[in-house]
């Protein structure tokens, strides 16, 4: 299986979706086809099989788990539930989990506990002995109902005996327990015939008068094991500093550990995730409920499921230990043919397996309730997925559904009444004749009913920093991380959303929250849209969904601004080259960093790695030459969490050359020499030169001021644990940092030892 990261995989259209899972290997051509024709729900013939009465079948939105690494494997996880928010959060959780390697899990073996109640034993002590000393026999009499499941290294392990002394209404009663490894199976019907196969031969040993012969869910010996960690830096959110965060989950945890009715809502949060995965994958939900809450009284006291705990380095670590007894064969599951394909699209080996991934998804659940509650509160990201929930239901199709979620969520009423309100109110301004003094818009998007995508790529400058706004080179590549948005016609306004950011603007409205961005937005909703194309009353509504964090030096205003302007010019149907592209971004970089080098807008529009050099006097267009990287060279990019502005930095160096401009023309001409250097040293793969080479050029930025407290110590956290060179990159101030290594394990320990002194790290290479 290919990697379960799909970003900005809710905006794609359902078609969208199944395309890209086709793309990625995760369903095959058949499941393509199933999925897309809608033949895979289970039809009225094939549900009267199943139970009685049907009169037809119920239909549950499936949706994907993505993001998840468990055990060091790639997981796209089919999840059933109807509650909005489920996927979006394991989603979240899971991908806040990668950098660290994801979650990891340890299954015990499959097995199912028989119960053979005996009551009225004349004596319960000769009766207990008898059990034992036959239990054996008593095993292998299980067994020979069935044969196969022995063979198959499963069956009947053992017996054991359960005395529960005199009783109100069964006298003295024994339980004998049978222990039944169930291997791939649920193994319910298998367990309940061994029960009954022995209960004859429990009766001649005892004396006694067999009661109940039947399962339990109680599946305390079929426990799974889940464990994840993060680094405070990945825990920030918003306001809240990670530190913070990592303690409101901690205490969180604590409060579900001593009081039940905190300890019910909390395990009704992981038991969100468990039971989606339970119903897609065909199993038993309710059994696993029972068993969970069962094994979280075990000690007489309602508790939580999960532990969240800071550990010695100062990171949060937290551990699931519950009941998973699951299956991966059998009638219930083999004759769903939509669980079929959701098997395999996860492609489990097994029970133990599966019981592992919903184990995982589990703790996943849990964290991301958690760290909501610990933040903004719950309700935020709830009530924004609630929103769509409720447009649906009041009628909102598709040309104005996501104008109905915003209007929804800015209005503060998210109820049905409110929402059939504002369909109204968009279909009444739809049908209004339009005024004659109103000029015409000169591109007509009703005719582009599909979402326009965008995308721009981040940057890392290896070489040539603020040198390069002054005519010199500067060697760049494309950071792995992308912006990517989304643009498509709507009534009304013209609307930029951007949730990671929890920014929205409206054409010609400020939005206070993002100051640094706001200019360059409206630049381009306004000379893109209006002023370019003539969109006047016809709107859009412009999703963006960024990888690339904002304000570290890696582009994303450049990234912002070209994924904005490609999705915009597709939406309005009109053609622009990647030139006209980055002409248009480097307008609104301007506006954003003051005096704007070029170089970013250029990686974010063409995301190949580049020698770039700023136009001369002579002519209108930067110099551009490709970069050849002999082969790939492993990568780490270290974020301070400090975040900067690339104007304040580029003005600040600008103020020191104007003062001593033969000074500072000085230490950029031997910037400009590292990057001639650093030409050869990529296209032969010298990584020793290269981190030499990288090294200096910190050196000269650092004297240009351009460095900081954080961006030191990250630079010297690299070369201490084996880089072999290492620098800011970007404008400075703060941001990122990137470390050369010279082999994949080195990288990782540097990775590690950034994550250890509570930065965020990212392992990539430099292709």
């Amino acid at each position: 299986m290919g990697s379960s990261r799909f970003p900005g995989f809710y905006k794609y259209t359902v078609t969208d979706r199944l395309i890209s899972l086709r793309q990625r290997g995760t369903i095959g051509d058949d499941d393509y086809q199933t999925l897309m024709a809608g033949t895979q729900i289970l039809d009225a013939a094939s549900a009267d099989r199943l139970v009685e009465n049907v009169v037809g079948v119920f239909g549950l939105p499936l949706g994907l788990g993505l993001n998840f690494i468990i055990n060091g494997n790639e997981r796209v996880v089919p999840m059933v539930a109807e509650e909005p928010s489920i996927m979006a959060a394991v989603s979240s959780a899971a991908r806040m989990a990668r950098p660290a390697g994801g979650f990891t899990v340890q299954a015990e073996s499959p097995f199912l506990t028989g119960q053979i109640q005996v009551n009225d034993v004349p004596d319960r002590h000769a009766a207990r002995a008898a059990l034992e000393a036959n239990a054996s026999t008593l095993v292998d009499a299980a067994n020979a109902v069935h044969p196969k499941m022995k063979a198959r290294g499963g069956g009947a392990k053992s017996l054991t005996v359960v005395d529960h002394g005199q009783t109100h209404y069964c006298g003295a009663m024994l339980v004998a327990h049978l222990h039944v490894d169930t291997r791939d199976a649920m193994g319910a019907n298998l367990v309940n015939t061994m029960c009954e196969a022995i209960a004859s031969h429990i009766v001649e040993l005892t004396h006694g008068t067999v009661g109940l012969r039947i399962l339990s869910n109680l599946t305390d010996q079929a426990l799974i094991q889940a464990r994840v960690r993060f680094d405070p830096s990945q825990l920030a959110s918003g306001p809240f500093s990670g530190q913070a965060v990592r303690d409101g989950i901690v205490r969180a945890n604590e409060f579900a550990e001593i009081d039940p009715h905190r300890a019910a809502t909390h395990n009704k949060g992981i038991m969100n995730g468990v039971d989606a995965v339970a119903i897609a994958t065909g199993n038993d939900w309710r059994a696993l409920e029972a068993a969970a809450h069962a094994y979280a009284a075990r000690d007489g006291q309602y508790r939580g499921l999960t532990r969240w705990f800071p550990d010695t380095q100062g990171g949060l670590v937290g551990e699931l230990v519950m009941p998973m007894k699951v299956g991966t064969v059998g009638g219930q599951i083999e004759s769903n043919p939509a669980v079929g394909i959701a098997h395999r699209m996860l492609g489990v080996e097994g029970a133990i397996d599966l019981a592992g991934v919903m184990g995982a998804v589990g703790l996943a659940q849990n964290f991301a309730a958690l760290r909501a509650l610990a933040t903004e509160g719950i309700q935020a990201g709830h009530m924004s997925l609630h929103a769509r929930s409720v447009a649906a239901a009041a009628g909102a199709d598709e040309s104005i559904f996501e104008s109905v979620v915003s209007r929804l969520i800015d209005s503060g009423e998210i109820k049905t009444w409110r929402a059939r309100e504002i369909v109204d109110e968009i279909r009444a301004q739809s049908a209004a004749p339009k005024s004659s003094s109103q000029p015409s818009p000169a591109i007509a998007l009703g005719s582009h009913p599909e979402a326009a995508l965008g995308e721009g790529f981040g940057k890392i400058i290896l070489l040539g920093e603020h040198s390069v706004v002054y005519g010199r080179r500067a060697l760049a590549v494309p950071c792995p991380l992308m912006v990517r948005a989304t643009a498509r016609r709507q009534a009304g306004p013209i609307e930029l959303s951007i949730p990671a950011w929890h920014a929205h603007t409206r054409l010609g409205e400020t939005a206070p929250d993002v100051p640094s961005l706001h200019d360059s937005l409206a630049l381009i909703v306004n000379r893109l849209a209006v002023d370019r194309f003539g969109v006047t009353d016809t709107g859009m509504l412009i999703e963006v969904t960024p990888e690339v964090p904002r304000a570290n030096g890696l582009g994303a205003s450049a990234a912002l601004a070209v994924a904005v302007i490609r999705a915009v010019a597709r939406c309005a149907d009109i053609a622009m080259t990647d030139d006209a592209v980055s002409d248009l971004a480097f307008e609104c970089e301007q506006i954003a960093h003051g005096t704007a080098s070029g170089i970013d807008n250029t990686l974010a529009t063409y995301g190949e790695p580049i020698v770039y050099q700023r136009a001369g006097a002579d002519s209108t267009r930067p110099t551009l030459k490709p970069l050849k990287v002999g082969h790939p060279l492993p990568l780490v990019i270290g974020l301070t969490g400090v975040a900067t502005s690339t104007a304040e930095t580029v003005g600040a160096v600008r103020e020191k050359w104007q003062k001593q401009p033969a000074r500072y023309n000085a230490i950029f001409d031997q910037i400009d020499e590292l990057a001639g250097a650093g030409i050869p040293a990529l296209e032969t793969g010298d990584v020793e030169e290269l981190g030499a080479l990288m090294d200096i050029d910190h050196g000269l930025l650092n004297a240009l001021g351009v460095s900081s407290g954080p961006i030191e110590r990250l630079v010297s956290i690299a070369r201490e644990t084996g880089a072999l060179g290492a620098k800011l990159t970007g404008g400075g101030g703060g941001g990122a940092v990137i470390a050369l290594a010279a082999d994949t394990r080195t990288r990782s320990d540097i990775a590690a030892a950034i994550h250890a002194a509570g930065f965020e790290a990212f392992e990539t290479w430099l292709r």
